[in-house]
């Protein structure tokens, strides 16, 4: 059972599962579902949240064993039939409560070198309700005496309802292998398609920070400072996961002395930081003559 945190602000609502990854559990706009819920006290991990954050790296891992300076470390591989670590270490924590007001939050994890992540860092993400709709602010402090890859972001599942429909711009998306990895890259503008029979699950960079859901009853615009979207659905999935994310794909095994691929390297101390926020209108019925 989780002690939950609820915030308001018009036709907003948030629910907050703090001990379950610091996950939203729900967030509606007049009561219509914006993103999959579950309530807090039915929860049981952040994976069958509304949305969770990803730190200190998106998406995967490669057999979960990671190279850095010269030394070998094995991570946590994800449970289930996956041999790969994955979406990092915040969704698999509790976080604790910095703050918290009618209609914003702050949570923090301190984390320390184990077997998920072998670097100590220090964690904040913020949520707060206005008349823009949901922010959330997300930072990563490195509390390691040495420079670690870091990359962070958001994983949303969004409702996916009759007539939804998506579109973005972008440049590349990197195709992937059945091993859930990515291959290579291939030029793409981005994506412009009813989602009903979308199939797609692919991380697409030179994202211009800029999506849109549109379906018969909301207008979902979502912005981040981000220039890496991973989007995941299939046809059967009631959801459509919109993932804002600072890197590709298992980019501390991919990345080139010349290429990150967006992950950054932070020094002793330094700090990144990132925003992204959900907006949120009504659509008007069609009026018939």
């Amino acid at each position: 059972m989780s002690t939950s945190l609820e915030l308001r602000h018009a036709g907003l609502r948030c629910e907050i599962a703090p001990q379950i990854g610091g996950a939203i559990a729900g967030l509606w706009f007049d009561d219509v579902p914006v993103l999959r819920c579950t309530p807090a006290e039915s929860l049981n991990s952040a994976r069958r949240s509304g949305s969770f954050a990803l730190l200190p790296f998106s998406n995967r891992v490669a057999d979960a064993c990671l190279t850095w300076a010269g030394v070998r470390h094995a991570l946590t591989s994800t449970p289930g039939d996956e041999p790969h670590a994955i979406h990092g270490v915040g969704w698999q924590r509790p976080w604790t409560v910095l703050e918290a007001w009618p209609d914003r939050a702050r949570l923090s994890l301190m984390h320390q070198p184990d077997a998920t992540w072998p670097f100590a860092f220090e964690a904040v993400q913020s949520l707060a309700l206005s008349d823009e709709g949901l922010t959330m602010g997300l930072s990563l402090r490195n509390l390691a005496g040495e420079p670690v890859p870091v990359g962070l972001g958001w994983h949303p599942y969004f409702v996916k309802r009759a007539g939804c429909r998506i579109s973005f711009h972008a440049k590349g998306r990197w195709e992937m292998g059945a091993d859930k990895l990515p291959t290579h890259r291939v030029s793409a503008k981005g994506l412009v398609s009813d989602c009903a029979a979308l199939q797609v699950d692919h991380c697409f960079d030179g994202w211009d920070g800029t999506v849109q859901l549109r379906d018969e009853q909301l207008q979902t615009r979502v912005t981040a400072g981000l220039d890496h979207l991973v989007v995941y659905t299939q046809p059967h999935l009631d959801f459509v996961a919109l993932e804002p994310v600072s890197h590709v794909n298992n980019a501390v095994k991919r990345m080139s002395g010349t290429d990150s691929l967006g992950l950054r390297i932070l020094q002793p101390g330094e700090t990144m930081a990132a925003e992204m926020r959900i907006q949120v209108e009504s659509v008007a019925p069609l009026r018939r003559p």
